[in-house]
């Protein structure tokens, strides 16, 4: 962790780590968990009592993404904003899970200062667990505990966007990566679990305030699912699995493999430098 980077959700005095804790000027303290995170989300962020994925969702995940499924789309994080951070940057994922694409694109900085938050203490434990070489917190996207200027990038994998906060805690020119479904992602899946399927007119790309879009690409391409165990952890990832239905629950555990594509849009916004954000107003 790097000197002022955090600040405690609390006062929003600088955090400095002291033994076990993370600890602020005003006397608040953070106990640093057995497994290496840290909670900063206050009660009154909590939204419920245990809000984010659970500990089961958490693992169907981590062992869907393990078998590198998702691999491309982790390679194209590298590919566009990992070729644009500096030798030794520090980055944020906001919304981060289980650290799958922050682990990946850390190889390519081995100096580099990576934070990863996400609202599921789960998530975070299971991080936690598996990367020590990162900062891992439970904390709200919507009230980063970040110091404003500190980050050179910030990624928002298939999770909320909370640009006013990403603006603010990115540095002049600093760089945003947003990945979210696209139109026909996991169209089979949903064929399958849903008796119709009412497609909406969504804007991938979008104006965010600070920020000018740079870079926009639309990502596809197949998984082939052989066991039934892989479908039902591909689930697990995606809200479906809090909307589907005894019909459609009965569909697939009948299903034994499964063709589908995987259709993301991955948009890189660059934080207005100074100059440029001074003649935007």
């Amino acid at each position: 962790m790097r000197e002022n980077m955090l600040q405690c959700p609390v006062c929003g005095a600088f955090l400095e780590k002291k033994e076990r804790a993370l600890v602020c000027t005003e006397g608040h303290s953070f106990d640093i968990a057995r497994q290496g995170y840290v909670n900063l989300l206050p009660v009154t962020q909590k939204h419920s009592k245990h809000p984010g994925d659970t500990r089961d969702m958490v693992a169907a995940r981590r062992a869907f993404l393990d078998q590198g499924y998702y691999a491309p789309i982790a390679r194209k994080v590298w590919e566009m904003l990992g070729t644009r951070l500096p030798a030794e940057p520090c980055v944020l994922d906001a919304g981060c899970g289980e650290g799958y694409y922050m682990t990946q694109l850390m190889e390519h900085f081995p100096a580099g200062c990576f934070i990863g938050v996400d609202i599921s203490k789960d998530a975070v434990r299971y991080a936690a667990g598996r990367c020590k070489s990162a900062l891992w917190l439970t904390a709200s996207a919507a009230h980063l505990p970040m110091a404003s200027g500190s980050m050179d990038g910030v990624m928002s994998m298939f999770a909320l966007t909370v640009p006013e906060e990403f603006n603010r805690v990115l540095k002049p020119g600093g760089w945003f990566l947003e990945v979210t479904a696209g139109r026909d992602h996991l169209m089979a899946l949903k064929t399958l679990i849903y008796p119709e399927i009412i497609q909406k007119q969504e804007k991938n790309q979008r104006d965010y305030p600070g920020f000018v879009l740079r870079q926009e690409e639309t990502l596809e391409f197949e998984l082939h699912l052989t066991e039934q165990q892989e479908i039902m952890q591909l689930l697990s990832m995606t809200p479906h699995v809090f909307r589907i239905g005894k019909a459609g629950a009965e569909r697939l555990a009948n299903t034994e493999r499964l063709t589908d594509t995987a259709s993301c849009v991955l948009n890189v916004y660059q934080r207005l430098p100074l100059g440029e954000a001074v003649a935007a107003l």
